[in-house]
């Protein structure tokens, strides 16, 4: 696998812009606070348009995120995960370069290769397994004009707390055919499940935490990483063919889109909670 890592740099909290803190809401003080913070750029994919910032805080085993991104399907909800290693392992956001089938749309078999398996799921509610990866009905909608906002506290393992630095966010939901939904017509069917759109399930941006160290790149199977004990991340993805099972396994929640032409826009923040 051929590695495309850009060059990256330590974001110290005294040291981010002050426009981010009044984008997410927040202040310096108030993220000094909550100990250790990081930030994340989401970058889009798939020629989405999709971008945001992405705030990691840590106290002691309690992380909180907080996600402001645009550019989303108006009235769709977005699963979105924290992805990557938490074994040391080099795991990076993918580029169209990845689009190994040459059909124009970067799918989640080609990009989990280079983004690695789902570690967290960013639900708004319940639990936050790997299981909870297209959990749809609890992840977060997008507004009518493609916003989105999330904050949650969650409980993680202290391999998250060692690892932070080498995971990720990935959010999914792209439009390809600019109707505001996901449809058929866009992309066609998920390489997932055949019975889903590919517009549903395509990663529609990628942020790396900015400081991350470059680890060792895994060899053979992809790698998953881990939440807390009660929480802990399964493999989604040993192989394409691993992965659209694992996936499909999930997929029972998704069937629901296929009964929307549209969703309607549900609440855009969920209340802060612990897992």
């Amino acid at each position: 696998m051929i590695v495309k890592r850009a060059g990256r740099r330590l974001v110290v909290i005294s040291a981010v812009p002050a426009a981010v803190f009044l984008t997410l809401g927040l202040s310096g003080p108030a993220l000094a606070d909550e100990g250790k913070a990081y930030q994340i750029d989401l970058a889009q994919l798939n020629d989405s348009g999709s971008r945001g910032t992405v705030m990691l805080s840590l106290k002691g085993k309690q992380l909180t995120v907080r996600i402001e991104s645009e550019g989303m399907v108006p009235g769709q909800p977005s699963a979105q995960h924290l992805h990557g290693s938490t074994k040391g392992h080099d795991f990076h956001c993918p580029d169209a370069s990845d689009d190994t089938n040459g059909d124009g749309i970067l799918n989640n078999t080609e990009a989990t290769v280079d983004y690695g398996d789902i570690n967290i799921s960013l639900t708004t509610s319940g639990e936050t397994k790997a299981t909870s990866g297209l959990a749809v009905e609890r992840m977060p909608v997008a507004d009518k004009a493609g916003k989105l906002s999330y904050q949650r506290t969650i409980t993680v393992g202290q391999d998250v707390v060692d690892h932070i630095k080498d995971l990720h966010v990935v959010q999914h939901g792209i439009d390809r055919n600019d109707n505001d939904k996901y449809d058929f017509d866009g992309a066609g069917k998920s390489e997932l499940d055949p019975k889903l759109p590919q517009e549903a399930t395509a990663p529609t941006n990628c942020g790396e935490v900015k400081g991350a160290a470059v680890g060792s790149i895994p060899v053979g199977a992809i790698e998953t990483g881990g939440g807390s004990p009660e929480d802990a991340a399964v493999p989604l993805a040993t192989t394409a063919g691993a992965a659209v099972l694992a996936y499909a396994a999930m997929a029972g929640a998704m069937t629901l889109l296929r009964k929307r032409a549209t969703v309607s826009p549900g609440p855009t923040r969920t209340e802060e909670d612990a897992a």
